[in-house]
C-alpha cells in the first residue's frame, strides 16, 4: 500500500497532545507572526482545544494541520491545509519550517511534494493555492518549484510594521503539474 504521507526523508503526520509546547512555542513566535498572520498570543489552553479537535476529518473542519517529522523522529515544521472548499474541489496550503538550521536541506520541498501528492491522488483536490508575500522570494521560488503559478497580486494585503505588502496568489490545478 502506497503512503502518500512519509518518504526516506520525512513524513508529515497527525498533530499529538505532546506536541503542544511545540506549538505553544512556535504559534508565539513574533519573527513568524508577519507571515501568519497572528496579532495576539495563543494560550496552551487554546492550543489543547485545537489539537482535541484534530481528531475532525477535513469535510468536517476544513482544514488539516500535519507536523512535518525527519527520519530521526526530530519534528521541524508543519503544512497546513485550509479553507477546504470541497463543492469546488480546492483548498489552501502553508508550510513553516521553523527553526533556522532546518531551512535550505530541502525539507520543505519535500514536504510539499508528499502534501501536493496526496491532495491530488487521495483527496481528488482540483486545485491548490497558496498566498505569499512578493519579497518571500524563497517561497515563491519553492512553490513555483513545484508548478504553481503567480495568478494574481493583492495590493496592499499584508499590513506589517514597515508599511502596506503585496501578496501573489499562486495555484497549482490537478493535471497541470510540473
Amino acid at each position: 500500500m502506497k503512503s502518500y504521507l512519509s518518504n526516506d526523508t520525512i513524513a508529515l503526520r497527525a498533530i499529538e497532545p505532546e506536541d503542544i509546547e511545540l506549538l505553544f512555542s512556535w504559534e508565539n513566535d513574533p519573527e513568524i507572526w508577519e507571515v501568519s498572520h497572528t496579532l495576539v498570543p495563543y494560550s496552551k489552553y487554546i492550543l489543547a482545544l485545537y489539537i482535541k479537535n484534530a481528531d475532525k476529518d477535513i469535510y468536517e473542519s476544513k482544514q488539516l494541520r500535519l507536523m512535518i517529522d525527519t527520519t530521526d523522529g526530530k519534528t521541524i515544521g508543519v503544512i497546513d491545509l485550509f479553507d477546504f472548499e470541497p463543492y469546488h474541489s480546492r483548498v489552501g496550503i502553508g508550510l513553516l519550517i521553523h527553526s533556522r538550521e532546518n531551512r535550505s536541506k530541502g525539507y520543505a520541498s519535500v514536504a510539499l511534494e508528499l502534501l501536493i501528492e496526496y491532495c491530488f491522488k487521495k483527496l481528488n483536490i482540483h486545485q491548490l493555492y497558496a498566498n505569499i508575500e512578493t519579497g518571500n522570494k524563497i517561497s515563491l521560488q519553492l512553490f513555483e518549484k513545484h508548478g504553481f503559478r503567480i495568478c494574481g497580486t493583492k495590493k496592499d494585503w499584508i499590513r506589517t510594521d514597515s508599511g502596506w505588502k503585496d501578496e501573489f496568489l499562486l495555484q497549482l490545478i490537478a493535471n497541470t503539474e510540473v
